[in-house]
């Protein structure tokens, strides 16, 4: 019903920035929010931050500071631009539909040090 597009991963020096966009298509007036996840080798998946309808954003211990969430509902595309980042920042992230938890694919965030 709902379908969730990442992009925008790659490979990055540490202290570089990325931008990630999940594009989201299907029954999209379902959509209450986003969150961004990410799940690093040997790790289990974790929560990195989360935007409401409302645009109330809230962060990771990990990442606040850094990452930055946010919505363009025009183009039912969520964002989250990721700066100074550090080699533990590694990991493929995912986006999340809520109410209803669709996940998308995941795209690979690469930092170096």
């Amino acid at each position: 019903q709902v379908q969730l597009v990442e992009s925008g991963g790659g490979l990055v020096q540490a202290g570089g920035s990325l931008r990630l966009s999940c594009v989201v298509s299907g029954n999209i007036f379902s959509i209450n929010g986003i969150q961004w996840y990410r799940q690093a080798p040997g790790k289990q998946r974790e929560w990195v931050a989360i935007i409401t309808a409302g645009g109330t954003t809230v962060y990771a211990d990990p990442v606040r500071g850094r990452f930055t969430i946010s919505g363009d509902n025009a183009k039912n595309a969520w964002n989250l631009q990721m700066n100074s980042l550090k080699p533990e920042d590694t990991a493929v992230y995912y986006c999340r539909s809520f109410p209803r938890g669709f996940w998308g694919q995941g795209t690979q965030v690469t930092v170096s040090s």
